[in-house]
C-alpha cells in the first residue's frame, strides 16, 4: 500500500500543522552541507535562536536573507555602525543590538578560518572525523541538547573570538548541517539521508 504524504511517519518535534516546519524538516534538517555559504547562513540564524525557538526564527528566515546580503559573509564582515542601525529598525529580523553585531564579528571570524583551512567546511567538519555522526532517538526525550563534539566545537570557536555560540548552539548547528544525523529511528529520512551520503 502506497503511503500518502501526509503519513510519512516524521521525527516527533516536527509540528505537522506548519508547512514550512515540515518542509524544512523533509528537505534540509540533517542534510549534509558543506558550501560555506550556507553554513554561515545556519551559524547566523543559529545565534539569532538564542534563547528563542527554531521556529520562531524560521519564519524570518526570507526576511534575514534580505536584510543580511543572502549571508554572504564577505559582505556581512563589512558591515558598519550605519548598516547595523538600519538592521535594528528591520521588523523582519530579531533586532537584538548584541545578536547583529555578533553576527559581524563571527563573519570576520569566519572568514579568518576559512583563509587558515582553505574552507570553513574543512575546519568545521574536523569535530565529526569528517562523517555524520548517527543516532538513533526514539522519543522527543531522546533528543540531546549538547554533545562532546558540540563542547569542542564551541569552545574552539569561542577561543577564536565566535559570539553567541555556546554548546547548545552548536549542536543545534551540527543537527540541521548534517554534522550529526539526530532523525528519530522512525523518521522516513533517516536512512534517505544515510544512503544518499554514503
Amino acid at each position: 500500500m502506497k503511503i500518502k504524504e501526509n503519513e510519512l511517519c516524521r521525527c516527533p518535534w516536527v509540528d505537522l500543522s506548519k508547512e514550512d516546519y515540515v518542509k524544512y524538516h523533509d528537505e534540509e534538517w540533517g542534510v549534509p552541507v558543506h558550501d560555506d555559504r550556507k553554513i554561515f547562513e545556519f551559524l547566523t540564524l543559529e545565534s539569532a535562536q538564542a534563547g528563542l525557538s527554531w521556529y520562531t526564527v524560521l519564519k524570518k528566515r526570507q526576511a534575514y536573507r534580505k536584510a543580511f546580503d543572502n549571508f554572504e559573509p564577505e559582505v556581512v564582515a563589512r558591515y558598519d555602525s550605519e548598516k547595523i542601525e538600519s538592521l535594528m529598525l528591520d521588523a523582519g529580523i530579531i533586532r537584538n543590538r548584541m545578536k547583529i553585531t555578533a553576527s559581524v564579528n563571527n563573519a570576520q571570524i569566519f572568514l579568518k578560518i576559512k583563509e587558515e583551512f582553505g574552507s570553513f567546511a574543512k575546519y568545521i567538519w574536523r569535530f565529526v572525523e569528517g562523517k555524520p555522526i548517527i543516532n538513533y532517538p526514539k522519543t522527543i526525550k531522546d533528543y540531546p541538547a549538547v554533545s562532546k563534539e558540540s563542547d569542542a566545537l564551541s569552545r574552539d570557536l569561542k577561543q577564536r573570538g565566535f559570539k553567541f555560540m555556546g554548546s547548545t548552539v552548536c549542536y543545534a548547528h551540527m543537527q540541521a548541517t548534517g554534522m550529526v544525523n539526530d532523525h528519530g529511528i522512525d523518521c522516513y529520512r533517516k536512512t534517505q539521508i544515510i544512503d544518499s551520503h554514503k
